[in-house]
């Protein structure tokens, strides 16, 4: 009897060790700068399917709006594993992803897509990307394909390149100025979160911002008019701290790899959707679009630097110019095997 009670009582133990294991739980914290909006919709709904085929052992706690973090902090607070997950904007740390901020440099790529496109081949094929993200102790996980850049202000004088001399506009990085001091305008750093004040007070002349981040902030309500498209770039990407990638099991490291290159296509499949729907949203509210032609692009193009080939200079200054001049000359292959994409009619 005091056998058979032993060996029931092992069973029993085993049988709660089972449920244990099943039940437990990762908690991934995961820091973004953006509000909470449709516009993110997409990343909510990778953390979703996620947490449903680990079957609740991973549970992802999304705090919007730099509650984790600035977005100027996050790519630091992620490498050494003090928040799991974060978006992080190349743009913002320009001496520090000095390969990724690349992805968000104007007039190489055509179109949403084909950023998203070099930036999946250089993260998987160019060792210099892959060493910049070991260096910082992040696991990339996709990028988010931004729809196409608009200077938004209380005045359609954005409509020409003439009308944006002595303007005060919006820009971060260290290559998006470059395109605005080629016409004239005067760039200034302001915070996503805080461009509707800076319109609204005259502090900007237009803001440079994707539509869709012109409707999450509603900055139609405080400049009505929106000129584009300016730019296309890559947006964001999404990263794990090594620390918190390593700690993860593989069946679950495996889970967020497949539905991160899932994320990486719908995305892209769903920006053309949103944007069309942005631009709607945008209009039934007042503000107006205005779109600019192939010959305006081009001509602005033409009085930018060659900002790739800026680029390669710099790193050489870095010690870093053959790697350099390797990616730009594979980027220079990617883009243009595409044609270039016409504006889209709003």
């Amino acid at each position: 009897m005091i056998n058979r009670i032993a060996v029931l009582g092992l069973a029993a133990a085993a049988a709660m060790t089972s449920t244990l294991a099943t039940a437990q739980e990762f908690r991934i914290n995961f820091a973004h700068y953006l509000s909470n909006s449709p516009f993110v919709e997409v990343e909510q709904e990778f953390a979703k399917r996620v947490e449903e085929r680990s079957e609740g052992r991973v549970k992802f706690n999304i705090v919007y709006s730099g509650g984790l973090g600035k977005d100027s902090e996050l790519l630091a607070l992620v490498g050494r594993g003090a928040v799991d997950m974060a978006a992080i904007v190349p743009g913002y740390y320009g001496d520090q992803l000095l390969y990724s901020k690349i992805l968000q440099t104007p007039f190489v790529f055509n179109s949403p897509a084909q950023a998203i496109e070099v930036a999946n081949y250089s993260f998987a094929n160019l060792e210099p990307f892959q060493e910049e993200m070991n260096r910082l102790r992040i696991h990339r996980l996709f990028h988010q394909p931004l729809d196409p850049y608009y200077l938004t202000g209380k005045t359609d004088e954005c409509k020409t390149l003439e009308g944006l001399a002595g303007k005060k506009v919006r820009t971060f990085g260290n290559e998006i100025p470059q395109m605005m001091t080629a016409v004239g305008a005067t760039p200034l750093t302001v915070p996503a979160g805080d461009l509707y004040e800076a319109i609204d007070r005259g502090t900007l002349d237009y803001s440079f911002v994707n539509l869709g981040n012109v409707n999450a902030y509603r900055l139609y309500e405080a400049g009505k008019y929106s000129c584009g498209p300016g730019l296309n770039i890559a947006g964001h990407m999404v990263v794990m701290s090594d620390r918190s990638w390593s700690r993860l099991p593989e069946d679950i490291q495996a889970i967020i790899t497949e539905e991160a290159a899932n994320t990486q296509q719908a995305y892209v499949e769903w920006i053309d959707a949103a944007t069309a729907a942005t631009v709607e949203h945008i209009k039934e509210n007042g503000g107006e679009i205005i779109t600019y032609s192939q010959d305006i692009l081009d001509e602005w193009k033409a009085k930018t630097p060659d900002l790739l080939d800026a680029w390669v200079k710099d790193m050489e200054g870095r010690g870093q110019g053959e790697q350099a001049a390797e990616v730009a000359a594979k980027w220079r292959e990617l883009t243009a095997a595409a044609p270039a994409a016409e504006p889209t009619a709003q």
